[in-house]
């Protein structure tokens, strides 16, 4: 959205009435001052027609008076400035008040913006609010689900300890033995020989799986 500004200075009007007031004619001067106030009423309804086309812009425009003289005379008018707002939409600036003007005006124009996102905002953080409590439930749940996993790995370590002390008395066999009475994944099976050796490897097989189960019947016992 365009602010329009526009700088006015009707030269000719403003120096007669100087030289009237200088002279000290009453009548000249009341002549020369409001020909002068027509001339700005006539560059405010130009500013108007010409810059104010809302929602383009603003739906008011800034007439800059480029002395404090001719700014000064414009205020000395009764209801000349509010006449100029009223009907042209138009306000009148000079030199020392258009910065405090342009100022004011964009405070409020940024009031405005924040006010009407207000209901937005609220939505937005009332819906933050939703899920952050919604985040705590999860965090919660988090937080149970390590607590027993971490009290089965302890419980797994306390077994294991127990099996590694139980174990301390059988005889450890070659790893390549070991790995071929397990059928572990990659190592080939026993070839079949003679009949005895067979019947050897069977009876030791079923010896070390009563071991074996005696022993898992001693770690359930633990």
């Amino acid at each position: 959205m365009w602010l329009p500004i526009d700088s006015k200075f009707p030269t000719e009007d403003y120096a007669r009435l100087q030289s009237a007031a200088e002279s000290g004619d009453p009548g000249a001067t009341q002549s020369a001052a409001d020909a002068l106030l027509r001339a700005l009423r006539a560059a405010a309804r130009d500013i108007h027609d010409k810059y104010v086309n809302p929602p383009a812009t603003t739906d008011f425009a800034i007439m800059f008076l480029a002395t404090e003289g001719l700014y000064a005379e414009a205020l000395r008018q009764p209801a000349f400035v509010e006449e100029l707002l009223q009907k042209h939409r138009v306000v009148i600036a000079g030199p020392t008040t258009v910065s405090a003007i342009l100022s004011s005006l964009r405070m409020g124009f940024q009031t405005l913006a924040v006010e009407q996102r207000a209901a937005e905002v609220r939505r937005v953080l009332g819906g933050v609010k939703a899920e952050f409590g919604k985040f705590g439930t999860w965090l919660g749940k988090v937080q149970r689900q390590l607590q027993t996993a971490t009290k089965t790995i302890e419980e797994t370590g306390t077994r294991t300890r127990a099996m590694e002390r139980k174990l301390r008395s059988v005889e450890q066999l070659d790893p390549a033995e070991s790995a071929t009475i397990l059928r572990l994944p990659g190592v080939p099976a026993i070839e079949s020989g003679d009949e005895s050796d067979s019947d050897d490897a069977s009876q030791g097989q079923s010896a070390l799986s009563e071991e074996m189960d005696s022993e898992a019947g001693i770690l359930e016992t633990i």
